[in-house]
């Protein structure tokens, strides 16, 4: 890559690891804020659905400004907006509406990342399943360190530290936007698209797989950390004996949910270069079908089993990414590729946003265990769909 190609990837990498930072934090405080505020999991759970919301439904009122005014200005306005929500959302943790507020106005300002930042990789970066690679890798290193990260300040100081520290980190991001040079699109390149008008059927029934996407992708992430924490009885009893007493359930349980979003992060990068080598169809179709039987086990697993299932699971849930936003790219004319994956984001993080609520009305009927019978059975239907793809674009 030229040095422009990596002054782009250094926004745009930072950028996907905060807007993951800023979603992850929250699941990892879930259990500690029931205790502390005398709430039962499933409503405190409930206190994020507008976060998760506003996170995918802005995507694309966020493209469509990118695609007239660039890219630059809305990257500040990402990182200065989701930094001050963080520290409201740090000052107002012991009430609840407000909290939740503060919680709404991190999705807004965070959901500005992944057009903004997946259509300038799309429209700079020639090899675009490589470049999405490694921005995913990133991604996912904010899904790692998040959990990680928050455990660690929930444990020694409480959950309102985590928030200082998430208002903190986006706020460092407006430096490096601010020393970087101009990252705007060339417009003799934006104009022009190797794709001519693209291929709207496809495109739509991929908008339909990417929205089941996002309720198992929002679904999952949500739900581990306290999964972990109720289901790991045994692991945690080993690590607090081997330590001698101290250690918190909440701390083992992210320590762990992080680990795995790093062995996510060589899914991503296995994505990217398998995009580069094979059918993006039926790699898109392959990573998705085998996290179904990984779902199904999940929810009967406990302990080690347990951790082995969910490394399954997330390698290849979150390694389809570059190779769903390779497909993105390839379905859409250029010059609005802001815009395309505006649309993909509003179904895959704003309808994906209903799983919060799928989940609190099963784990309020039914129990936690039987979320990822639910995950499990909309992925099933999620790959149905992708056959779709697959014969409707048979000739392409």
């Amino acid at each position: 890559m030229d040095s422009r190609e990596s002054r782009i990837l250094i926004a745009t990498c930072y950028g996907h690891f905060m807007s993951h930072f800023n979603m992850l934090v929250f699941p990892a405080v879930v259990l500690p804020l029931a205790g502390r505020l005398k709430m039962d999991m499933a409503y405190i759970l409930d206190l994020s659905f507008w976060m998760y919301f506003l996170f995918g439904i802005t995507a694309l009122p966020w493209g469509l400004i990118a695609d007239r005014w660039g890219s630059k200005p809305l990257f500040l306005i990402y990182y200065l907006g989701a930094g001050c929500s963080g520290l409201a959302a740090a000052v107002w943790i012991d009430h609840p509406s407000r909290f939740s507020v503060a919680l709404a106005m991190i999705g807004l300002f965070s959901g500005i990342y992944h057009p903004i930042g997946l259509g300038m990789i799309s429209k700079e970066i020639k090899r675009i399943s490589l470049g999405m690679a490694y921005n995913g890798m990133f991604g996912n290193l904010g899904l790692a360190t998040a959990p990680l990260l928050t455990g660690v300040v929930n444990w020694i100081w409480g959950p309102s530290a985590a928030y200082v520290c998430l208002g903190v980190l986006n706020l460092l991001g407006v430096g490096l936007i601010a020393v970087l040079p101009s990252m705007e699109v060339h417009q003799s390149e934006s104009k022009s698209s190797g794709n001519g008008n693209g291929l709207l059927a496809a495109f739509l029934i991929l908008l339909v797989v990417m929205m089941l996407g996002g309720v198992v992708y929002r679904g999952a992430t949500v739900i581990l950390p306290a999964y972990f924490e109720l289901k790991n009885q045994a692991i945690f009893q080993w690590l607090s004996s081997v330590a001698g007493g101290g250690l918190s359930k909440n701390l083992v349980a992210t320590t762990f949910v992080s680990f795995i979003y790093i062995v996510g992060m060589l899914g991503q990068y296995t994505g990217g270069r398998t995009a580069e080598r094979f059918d993006l169809r039926i790699c898109y179709f392959t990573f998705h079908a085998i996290t179904i039987p990984a779902a199904f086990l999940m929810a009967s697993a406990v302990d080690l089993p347990l951790v082995f299932l969910a490394l399954i699971y997330f390698f290849f849930l979150l390694g389809m990414q570059p190779i769903e936003n390779t497909l993105v790219a390839k379905f859409t004319p250029k010059k609005f590729h802001h815009s395309a994956f505006g649309s993909k984001f509003v179904l895959t993080f704003g309808v994906g946003a209903l799983s919060v609520k799928m989940i609190k009305a099963i784990e309020t009927a039914y129990s936690i265990e039987t979320v990822f019978y639910a995950l499990g059975s909309t992925s099933i239907i999620l790959v149905g769909v992708i056959v779709v793809l697959i014969y409707k674009t048979r000739q392409n």
